[in-house]
């Protein structure tokens, strides 16, 4: 009888602690390409391959929105920021944590199927923080990438690991902290540590084995395109990561890409030249990784402009004349529109104050003003905008961007040695206060440069017409924001701030219809989605995921 007892309370063990199985779900690219067509999922990062996060659910509305209530919780139950982009496939939510863990929940009662746990070697080395910003689906499996520079892919069922493949040398300071793209049978990522001196690039994988299919440098080498922006071996170790999530046009087969800033950092100076691609968008060939065009926003970078925030794509009427179009808030200040089908600059236009150019000459490029010693550059070292994602609403013909508003950073220059493995940048900068009335920060920040006086900023979800690069509205917060945004075809936006508001507007005014506060800052966009016809609105504050609807 005790052998029985033992071996029922053995089998009972098992049971409490075997993982769940996730539901069945599969994705494929074309059901990507045709999200429009299935609004209860969010399949990618962007929430499509164009990036706009616009929603074609209606079922939350301006006049209802009030009456949202929380349906469930999740805690993250690791210490740090919270940066993950959840994917919800079939009414199965697929989430990451720090570093690189992995989460299958039911999406409508936030339940816990599986976690999968990935321990990045103790050698990794990122700059910024041990972030993830989320996973692709392809199939019935997951990918995601490691902060030691790896992709690994994980059966969406039962969070297994089916494989795991290195893509750069950790000890260099390669690290991966975006969320994958799936193209085709491929997965797209890009490798980051532009702070350590690496050679950045953009790969893509076999879905099925992770072999490499091919690999775009960002710092062209000796014969290719571009090289000459380099001086003699700068170029070895010249930044350019990427680590934030592009956009795909599947119908000219181009994969866009936004490309962070040159090394060593600050000091234009010890790398003269225009230091291609740092800080350029470029458009790829989805088949062979070839470079079809680039635009650079910041020539020789003296700012930390990294340009890695999302490409969002929309078919609009361009002067009379139907065009498709990149739209791109940039970390320097201007709101740009590109054709994307040859990279022709159409129009740049500041949306925060700029005072590091004065215009664009002819063929787009940015006409530099560097400030004299002890003024404060605009924007600041943290820019315009950031990695946050923007949105677009093809109803309103609007795009939505969180804004830091008079925001500028005094910088300073010094020579940069490289070595293996080491931070590697040549300079820094003393931040204005991040708020009005808030303490100024900053130990030593006076001694940097004497006698210096800056203004202090604040955050905004800033609503801009690109066919004029004017706002639209704005909506000011008291603290800066680090908080992307999600529209509905509805007519509603959703943001947050660095305060621990989430916030639903008017997408035609800005008029603040609903908030709620979550006791954390929320540094990700909020997504939406559906599940047994009702919709839910999920945001990520502080260490905790909480998913809204409307009161029953």
């Amino acid at each position: 009888m005790r052998a029985q007892i033992a071996t029922m309370f053995a089998a009972l063990a098992l049971f409490l602690l075997a993982p769940l199985t996730a539901p069945a779900a599969e994705v494929s690219s074309a059901r990507i390409t045709a999200a429009a067509s299935e609004p209860q999922n969010w399949l990618t990062y962007g929430g499509a391959y164009n990036s706009q996060r616009y929603s074609a659910l209606t079922q939350i509305t301006p006049a209802n929105v009030g009456k949202l209530k929380s349906q469930w919780v999740l805690q993250d139950n690791v210490i740090g920021v919270w940066q993950s982009n959840p994917l919800v496939i079939d009414g199965v939510m697929y989430v990451t944590q720090r570093p690189n863990d992995v989460i299958a929940l039911d999406a409508k009662t936030g339940k816990v199927f599986w976690q999968y746990r990935y321990t990045p070697s103790a050698d990794a080395k990122v700059c910024c923080g041990s972030n993830n910003r989320g996973v692709a689906m392809l199939g019935d499996t997951l990918y995601m990438g490691t902060l030691d520079a790896h992709v690994v892919a994980i059966d969406a069922r039962t969070g297994t690991r089916l494989w795991d493949k290195a893509l750069a040398d950790l000890n260099l300071g390669y690290s991966i902290t975006m969320a994958p793209l799936v193209v085709k049978d491929e997965i797209v990522v890009g490798l980051g540590g532009g702070e350590f001196g690496i050679r950045g690039f953009i790969t893509a994988l076999d879905a099925r084995t992770g072999a490499e299919k091919w690999k775009f440098y960002t710092i062209p080498g000796p014969g290719e395109p571009g090289h000459d922006t380099w001086r003699e071996t700068d170029w070895q170790h010249g930044g350019g990561s990427a680590w934030v999530t592009g956009s795909y046009d599947p119908s000219l087969n181009l994969i866009y890409w936004g490309i962070g800033n040159p090394g060593p950092d600050w000091n234009a100076a010890q790398r003269p030249g225009d230091n291609l691609y740092s800080d350029s968008v470029i458009a790829l060939d989805a088949d062979t990784g070839k470079l079809k065009w680039h635009y650079q926003f910041t020539p020789n970078d003296n700012y930390d402009y990294d340009s890695v925030q999302v490409p969002v794509l929309a078919d609009i009427a361009w002067q009379g004349r139907p065009t498709k179009v990149m739209m791109w808030a940039n970390r320097n200040g201007n709101f740009y529109v590109l054709d994307r089908a040859t990279g022709k600059f159409l129009s740049g236009t500041p949306f925060v104050k700029v005072n590091w150019m004065s215009g664009f000459d002819a063929n787009g490029r940015p006409i530099q003003t560097p400030q004299p010693t002890g003024a404060a550059t605009y924007p600041g070292n943290q820019g315009g905008t950031n990695w946050f994602p923007p949105a677009f609403n093809p109803k309103t013909g609007l795009f939505y961007v969180s804004a830091w508003e008079n925001y500028g950073t005094i910088y300073r220059r010094e020579q940069a040695t490289y070595e293996a493995g080491k931070v590697f940048v040549g300079g820094g900068g003393a931040v204005v206060a991040p708020a009005p009335g808030s303490p100024t920060p900053g130990i030593g920040r006076k001694n940097l440069i004497n006698n210096w006086t800056s203004e202090t900023g604040n955050g905004a979800a800033v609503a801009i017409d690109p066919k004029t690069g004017k706002r639209a509205w704005t909506f000011p917060q008291y603290d800066v924001t680090e908080a992307g945004m999600m529209t509905s075809a509805s007519g509603l936006v959703f943001t947050g701030g660095r305060e621990g508001y989430v916030y639903a507007l008017d997408a035609k005014t800005g008029k603040e219809l609903w908030k709620a506060h979550l006791g954390g800052q929320i540094n990700m966009a909020p997504i939406t989605y559906a599940v047994d016809g009702k919709q839910f609105v999920a945001v990520i504050a502080g260490r905790t995921l909480v998913s809204f609807a409307l009161e029953n």
